[in-house]
């Protein structure tokens, strides 16, 4: 870990999640090629934008927090904001295009999300009867 992410464990990441309102999530290994090739990618946008947090999930030291994701291959970046997963998506990002995701989820109007989550979650529930 540099000084620009925070290493995430099951005894760090609710209160990280709970403190900060915009949170990255890189799930990770250190067996993992192409984890270490989105390493510094990663890094370089953490220097970027000091106002996020850059948090950096080891997969294999922490599996109940894979677990509880669904990760099923890394590297997977997840992005929250407000305490709601609003990115997802496995596999190494080049940077432009994880500046590009970082600038959208920036956008995010995050009364609409809520909205959006409330709305699927009123319709899973009508249809779980």
């Amino acid at each position: 870990m540099s000084s620009t992410t925070v290493e995430l464990t099951k005894d760090n990441f609710d209160q990280t999640m709970t403190e900060h309102d915009f949170v990255l999530i890189d799930f990770w290994a250190t067996w993992c090629g192409p984890c270490r090739q989105f390493a510094p990618v990663y890094e370089k946008a953490a220097e970027a934008n000091p106002d996020l947090v850059f948090g950096k999930v080891d997969t294999e030291a922490q599996p109940e927090l894979a677990a509880a994701f669904g990760i099923q291959s890394i590297p997977t970046l997840m992005i929250v904001r407000d305490q709601v997963a609003v990115f997802a998506q496995p596999g190494a990002l080049p940077a432009e295009a994880l500046e590009d995701v970082i600038g959208q989820a920036r956008k995010l109007d995050m009364d609409e999300v809520r909205k959006s989550v409330a709305e699927q979650q009123a319709q899973a529930d009508g249809s779980d009867q």
